[in-house]
């Protein structure tokens, strides 16, 4: 029997369609063939958005200390005792400081080996400062309490993986922030990644420039010759298989970008307009360089549409799919280091079924 793995979901924030969409994805019969799900939240704020989806069928198995996950239903652990007000589709103090407790609680009970992976539901970063969250988002305050050296997000659907340099920076500063040693250490992240976490033995990268046509070897801007292809001429050196620095309207506006296992962007925007453009609605925020699996949908809040029913859950699905697959393709690695006879097997090129 194949194993199944405990799947951690966080609630995001409450005001938002975190919890409609988890609650459409795991309303699924066929998805406790694979994962034991649990939710890390509240079962009256739960509940509340369940009246909204109308899945009167769906039912919780609340956790309490020492319980075991009922490997048939959605497992809930509650992290908080508080009646809450519920401010559907605002920003608010509140829907920041229930994330967190999502989260945090989340994040002990992984490192504890109780969940196997998270999935993480959006948060609002104007609602998570207001509850006194220091972080621009999951992946810094991740990394931070994971004690992890660096990490990369990456963006995955079965058509395309996509890496960025920088985050949640302003535009005016990625120039300033990027350096030779940051774009070799993602490039060294998302090559790992690529080979552990997605099985592909010797995977193909491609470095997007900064500037418009990857600076015209200098004509409209310098970090493509200073910065950027130092850095690609290292990665080469270290045998890796890198290519670049690509201009980035070229590569996604046409097939190119299908002949590479990974695409680094310099920043945000420059690699999530590429992205999203091939793979909406079916993609995947991944955090690589954990020492756990986290996945997130690659959507915000969606305040403008919280308690309205409509939210799209296909991404959440992804998500759950892929950190199940993840897991197992770390586990594979892991035996196959052991045993270097040993062959692992592929990974499905489908994240949900």
């Amino acid at each position: 029997m194949a194993t199944k793995w405990k799947i951690g979901i966080t609630t995001g924030d409450i005001n938002g369609i975190g919890l409609e969409v988890i609650l459409k994805a795991l309303n699924n019969e066929y998805i406790f063939k694979d994962i034991i799900p649990i939710i890390y939240g509240n079962v009256k704020v739960a509940s509340y958005h369940k009246n909204i989806v109308q899945l009167d069928n769906l039912s919780f198995f609340v956790l309490n200390e020492g319980d075991k996950p009922r490997p048939d239903r959605i497992n809930l652990v509650n992290c908080w005792n508080d009646n809450v007000g519920i401010s559907i589709g605002k920003v608010s103090p509140e829907g920041g400081k229930y994330a967190q407790l999502s989260i945090d609680k989340a994040i002990e009970d992984l490192n504890q080996g109780f969940i196997d992976a998270i999935v993480t539901a959006p948060i609002n970063k104007q609602s998570m400062q207001l509850a006194g969250f220091k972080h621009a988002g999951h992946t810094g305050y991740l990394k931070e309490k994971a004690g992890a050296t660096d990490v990369l997000m990456m963006m995955v659907s079965n058509k395309l993986k996509v890496g960025l340099v920088t985050e949640h920076i302003p535009l005016n500063k990625v120039s300033g922030t990027i350096t030779k040693s940051l774009i070799s250490s993602k490039i060294q992240l998302m090559e790992q990644s690529l080979r552990v976490d997605f099985g592909i033995e010797k995977p193909h990268i491609a470095v997007l420039g900064l500037n418009p046509h990857a600076g015209e070897e200098g004509l409209l801007g310098s970090e493509e010759e200073e910065i950027i292809r130092p850095a690609i001429i290292e990665a080469k050196k270290n045998g890796m298989y890198i290519a670049g620095p690509f201009s980035a309207d070229g590569l996604f506006g046409s097939s190119q970008f299908s002949k590479f296992d990974g695409i680094l962007a310099m920043y945000h925007d420059q690699g999530l307009v590429g992205f999203k453009s091939i793979s909406f609605s079916e993609g995947v925020n991944f955090t690589a360089g954990l020492p756990y699996v986290r996945t997130s949908p690659d959507h915000g809040t969606g305040f403008d549409i919280a308690g309205k029913n409509v939210a799209e859950f296909s991404s959440m699905l992804h998500s759950i799919y892929l950190a199940k697959n993840t897991i197992a393709m770390r586990k594979g690695y892991d035996e196959m280091r052991q045993n270097p006879v040993k062959k692992r097997p592929k990974l499905s090129e489908e994240m949900s079924e």
